[in-house]
């Protein structure tokens, strides 16, 4: 069965949250637990909006904090399917943190994370492919293949001597 393609640019969901006391540390940052929380919900709306099915969290790449956000300021999460595989996609995450009442933005952090789509059975189902059109999309697709073959080899579902992408980058 083949899939018509989607532009990436299709998938984008753009999240908005206020930071509350509840949702912060005993320094009035934004717990990462909540903001990681916030992160999947927004990753799996980008990639059942993709393939039209509900899809599962497979996996959650390295996140890194650049810059706390702070109570009382907006959390603003971007995401996006960077590529589709076979039932899997890679979502690309961006979270600004907004302070409200000085007027800037800042970045918080960047993430990937995979999905797969579920057929009504709860079995893996095929995803349409992905058009990647701004320079950043397609940068984001080719370097896609590489980050999945480093999670199924860190995941152990694939043994190092078979990945060539990533191989060729090192030979």
């Amino acid at each position: 069965m083949t899939l018509t393609p989607k532009r990436a640019q299709e998938s984008l969901i753009q999240m908005t949250e206020l930071v509350l006391p509840n949702d912060t540390n005993v320094y009035t940052n934004l717990m990462g637990g909540r903001l990681m929380y916030w992160m999947d919900i927004a990753a799996a709306l980008a990639s059942m909006k993709h393939c039209a099915a509900p899809t599962v969290t497979a996996s959650v790449d390295n996140i890194s904090f650049e810059n706390p956000i702070r109570l009382g300021n907006a959390v603003h999460i971007e995401a996006k399917v960077s590529r589709a595989f076979n039932s899997s996609m890679e979502v690309h995450l961006k979270v600004w943190g907004e302070d409200p009442v000085q007027q800037y933005r800042y970045k918080s952090n960047e993430a990937f994370m995979t999905f797969v789509a579920l057929d009504p059975n709860g079995n893996p189902r095929p995803v349409p492919p992905i058009i990647a059109e701004t320079e950043e999309e397609k940068s984001l697709y080719e370097g896609a293949l590489r980050r999945r073959q480093l999670r199924l080899i860190l995941g152990g579902k694939m043994k190092p001597q078979d990945a060539e992408e990533l191989k060729a980058l090192f030979v």
